[in-house]
């Protein structure tokens, strides 16, 4: 239990901007965009570019992150294994939202098609 706590917190702590080139690089070494990277980004949190921009230069935490964000409704349509961890079972609400970003950015990056990343 302490090591799920600690994880949380680490999660918590870490900048977005920090992981957001990574999710760049690897949806780019796939072939595919920064708008479409935006576009997943903005489907979860409702954060369009510039306010997306914003939070990058910022450099904000993932709490905060994802504190300020509109989390999309059908987020919980988000399933699968990430990092070892079904997505859906994720006590911690902001840890679970990481890991629902990070999730779909894999999809992103594995060729899946926006309508079928973005629950459509």
């Amino acid at each position: 239990m302490n090591n799920t706590n600690n994880h949380d917190e680490r999660i918590a702590k870490m900048t977005f901007t920090s992981v957001y080139p990574l999710y760049l690089a690897k949806v780019e070494k796939k072939g595919k965009t920064k708008e479409e990277l935006h576009q997943v980004i903005e489907w979860l949190t409702g954060y369009d570019n510039e306010s997306l921009q914003k939070h990058i230069d910022e450099k904000v935490t993932f709490e905060k992150f994802f504190k300020n964000a509109t989390i999309n409704p059908n987020a919980h349509l988000i399933t699968g294994v990430i990092c070892g961890y079904r997505v859906e079972e994720i006590a911690n609400p902001l840890t679970q939202q990481v890991r629902y970003l990070d999730k779909l950015v894999n999809e992103l990056a594995k060729g899946k098609t926006l309508d079928k990343i973005l629950r459509k």
